[in-house]
């Protein structure tokens, strides 16, 4: 069994930042988006929550 970990960070634009992260070649999985939160992949077992 493998640790999964998520970090929770609070953020104004949601948008903007997944323009950002995603210029930086983060992925999002889009299972875990709507318009208030989105799920960026850092690695396999490694997940940042990004929330308004």
């Amino acid at each position: 069994m493998s640790t999964q970990i998520f970090v929770n960070l609070p953020v104004k634009n949601l948008n903007q930042s997944i323009e950002f992260f995603t210029q930086l070649g983060f992925e999002f999985n889009s299972q875990f988006t709507d318009e208030t939160a989105t799920c960026m992949i850092v690695s396999e077992n490694i997940f940042v929550m990004l929330l308004t």
